[in-house]
């Protein structure tokens, strides 16, 4: 059974930098795509970045998009997620997510794994 953990959050300055890990157990990592998702108090969960089993394919969504970096080290069983310029409208709970499968698009219900969770604030 895989199990994912978000190590990585935290409190940041606007215009800072993060880096978000999700780390796999149970199960390589190799074989699922992973997505990055996020979830701000009062509004919809929405899905941010996602990467390829052998991370050659990865998406942003537009309030990220050359901000954010997603890559994968299979090595290690790990997916990070680089954030850059954070903004004070970045703060959210971010979760990683697994699915079985060469690549997956951000819609929550096509993956099967979930991580528990990490807090990203961004306040000055």
């Amino acid at each position: 059974q895989l199990q994912l953990v978000e190590p990585g959050g935290g409190l940041v300055q606007p215009g800072g930098s993060l880096r978000l890990s999700c780390a796999a157990y149970g199960s390589t990592l190799d074989s699922y795509a992973v997505g990055w998702f996020r979830q701000a108090p009062g509004k919809e969960q929405e899905g941010v970045s996602s990467i390829s089993n052998s991370g050659d394919i990865t998406y942003y969504a537009d309030s990220v998009k050359d901000r954010f970096t997603i890559s994968r080290d299979n090595a290690k069983n790990t997916v990070y997620l680089q954030m850059t310029s954070l903004k004070p409208q970045d703060t959210a709970v971010y979760y990683c997510a697994a699915d079985c499968g060469y690549y997956s698009e951000l819609i929550p219900s096509e993956y099967d794994y979930w991580g528990q969770g990490t807090q990203v604030t961004v306040s000055s």
